[in-house]
């Protein structure tokens, strides 16, 4: 899969939850591998702030990412969220004020905006980050709990338990993100009627309004108090026995609240920098769990930056060795590829085991058996040269060779009864006969050899 952007720039318009300013935020297509940028054009200098969980400066109202002493943008995950959810790996977003429009409170709005410019492939592959082992964050003190576990896709569900009466506990799962459009997008954000007048009070609030959320009634207050809060959001007064819902719009779900939950755990799930393949299962979650679980994934992430392809010894082949000697002029000993799991159009994953019977450890050496580097490297280039081979008419017509070989490094020692695992990709599409590749040995999880290196396609005498 290839990296996404916009096709073209959307645009749109209303007020802030919290500043109550009339706001403009828009859309923009970004070069590949740029990820989610944010720019307060109407800020002297127009600054840009990187969407990423290590810049989130405050989550109690919401996600606020945050650069230096004065600059702010709030309200940011519901954008995030769609952008995440449709896709789209790279996009500038402007906007002319410290906040996004809060819109209705939800993620529709940007979902409809994005289908409706379109999306557009880049030439860049996707970078997944897939999820190999648990990962899991708590708080004790309010019992929050985010875990991801190893899965083919991004799936979530999210538990919540509400201090209330009236809406105790539910749950709400998303196990294809290609459904986040009908199942999610559309959940918007809710408050208790016990917290607005505090928000009210110390002007938090600004432009909170029964068109931009859902307000839950459900601990009895007077008549008075009841009919202050009206006065102060400027809407008609009702009875104060009568507990319930209150807002324009009826629900749209049952558990409209928690799915708004799977919305913002998305949308901050967006700062990790990179779309995820794992399943999350949040207990509890608000905004500064999610930030801390995206800052610990993000950790992870530069700890495993180069994630090793998964390997399968029990799947069929794509190139068996039979199909590798129609390929490779190679013969015993100099054959280093026993078999191919995974070819693409600019990539190419394969298999070398490596026994004690290797001819090159007699010598290399008889009391510590060590696979030298030189041939690791030619076991990539090998891996490489398949991966070009294969799109030649007669490839048993064609040989490559080395040009050129730059950046090798050998982060560990390849000894009888490893596996390894091959990962070559075209740097640059292959011309005049000439293909720059980058390749990585993995051993289990761990590089243990990368190399950047150009060959040379000639055809045999």
């Amino acid at each position: 899969m290839k990296q996404m952007t916009l096709k073209g720039s959307f645009s749109l318009f209303g007020k802030g939850l919290h500043t109550g300013l009339s706001l403009t935020v828009t859309f923009n297509p970004a070069p590949e591998n740029s990820g989610y940028k944010i720019q307060r054009i109407d800020l002297e200098g127009q600054p840009t702030i990187d969407a990423i969980a290590e810049n989130v400066v405050d989550t109690q109202r919401g996600t606020v990412l945050g650069k230096g002493d004065n600059i702010r943008i709030s309200t940011v995950e519901h954008g995030l969220a769609a952008l995440y959810a449709l896709g789209i790996d790279n996009c500038l977003i402007q906007v002319n004020g410290p906040e996004f429009p809060i819109l209705d409170g939800s993620a529709i709005q940007y979902v409809g905006k994005i289908k409706e410019v379109g999306i557009e492939e880049q030439n860049a592959p996707k970078d997944w980050y897939v999820i190999r082992k648990k990962i899991e964050v708590k708080d004790d003190k309010t019992g929050s709990c985010i875990t991801i576990l190893p899965d083919e896709e991004f799936s979530l569900t999210a538990m919540c338990s509400f201090d209330s009466k009236f809406i105790n506990s539910q749950f709400a799962t998303l196990d294809k993100i290609e459904k986040f459009s009908t199942e999610i997008a559309a959940a918007r954000t809710f408050v208790f009627v016990r917290d607005i007048q505090p928000l009210l009070q110390a002007n938090l609030i600004k432009g909170g309004d029964m068109d931009n959320a859902i307000v839950i009634y459900e601990r009895k207050i007077s008549q008075e108090q009841l009919d202050q809060l009206a006065d102060m959001l400027d809407v008609e007064h009702r009875d104060a026995t009568e507990l319930g819902y209150i807002q324009h719009k009826p629900l749209v779900w049952e558990n409209e609240c928690t799915r708004h939950k799977l919305l913002d755990i998305i949308g901050d799930m967006a700062l990790i920098g990179k779309p995820i393949k794992g399943r999350i299962i949040a207990t509890r979650p608000g905004h500064t769990i999610n930030n801390k679980f995206a800052r610990q994934m993000r950790k992870e992430i530069r700890k495993h930056e180069i994630q090793a392809p998964i390997y399968d010894p029990n799947e069929e082949p794509i190139m068996d060795v039979n199909r590798i000697r129609e390929l490779l002029p190679h013969r015993y000993p100099m054959q280093l590829v026993d078999k191919v799991i995974s070819l693409g159009a600019t990539t190419i994953v394969g298999i070398k085991n490596v026994t004690s019977n290797e001819p090159f450890f007699q010598g290399h050496f008889p009391e510590e058996p060590v696979m030298p580097g030189v041939l690791q490297v030619e076991a990539m280039a090998q891996c490489g040269g398949l991966l070009v081979l294969n799109t030649l008419e007669e490839p048993e017509r064609w040989s490559t060779y080395f040009m050129k070989i730059d950046d090798v490094k050998f982060r560990q020692k390849v000894v009888p009864g490893d596996t390894l695992i091959f990962k070559v990709d075209l740097l640059a599409p292959v011309r005049h006969g000439i293909s720059s590749m980058k390749g990585y040995i993995f051993v289990g999880d761990h590089v243990v050899t990368e190399a950047t290196f150009t060959a040379q396609i000639v055809k045999n005498k």
